[in-house]
């Protein structure tokens, strides 16, 4: 393998370990979806809204003052006040998850988790190829690791989808309780 064979690879390596990082770090947080009520809903001091992801919810209470009065909403989530944070139990014990009187939809909540479980092990294939062609100058491993990188890119991208589709359905499971919703 010649030295510029060597320096792309070297880059490519850097950027998937960079996209893997990334990658974690997006899956691993509870910001994917803001749920709020309405600052007024209550009628009281505060108003709740409830942020989540794949794995946990986390409802927070805030103080309608702290708002900005032009907002009708509850929120942002980066205010300060209460928080709540659950992790989802139909990956345990099989319940659905109740926010705000609406109920998940768990199949839907799951196909997303397990697609984006199933693009990181994409994703780390593709990283022990890109190291097994460095190490072992073998180049014919860089073609496995970027069909790795390119089918783990549709997973993760199909797990968006499909959260996007449990959020909706969320919506629609009851309409006693009007919600704003934001999608990160």
């Amino acid at each position: 393998m010649s030295e510029s064979q060597e320096g792309k690879i070297k880059l490519a390596f850097f950027v998937a370990i960079v996209g893997v990082t990334l990658t974690v770090l997006g899956l691993g947080t509870e910001f994917w979806v803001e749920l709020a009520q309405p600052k007024h809903f209550q009628n009281n001091e505060s108003c709740q809204l409830v942020h989540y992801g794949l794995w946990k919810a986390c409802t927070r209470t805030l103080y309608v003052s702290d708002i900005d009065p032009e907002r009708e909403s509850c929120g942002p989530a980066e205010l300060p006040g209460e928080s709540n944070c659950t992790y989802f139990k139909f990956y345990t014990s099989g319940e659905n998850a109740v926010i705000f009187n609406k109920t998940t939809d768990k199949s839907l909540s799951l196909a997303s988790s397990m697609l984006a479980l199933f693009g990181l092990f994409l994703m780390m294939m593709g990283s022990v190829c890109i190291i097994m062609s460095l190490t072992k100058n073998v180049p014919f491993l860089l073609k496995p690791a970027s069909v790795c990188f390119l089918i783990s890119g549709v997973l993760i991208l199909l797990s968006i989808l499909v959260f996007h589709q449990s959020v909706l359905a969320l919506l629609a499971s009851d309409h006693s309780v009007p919600l704003h919703y934001e999608l990160s």
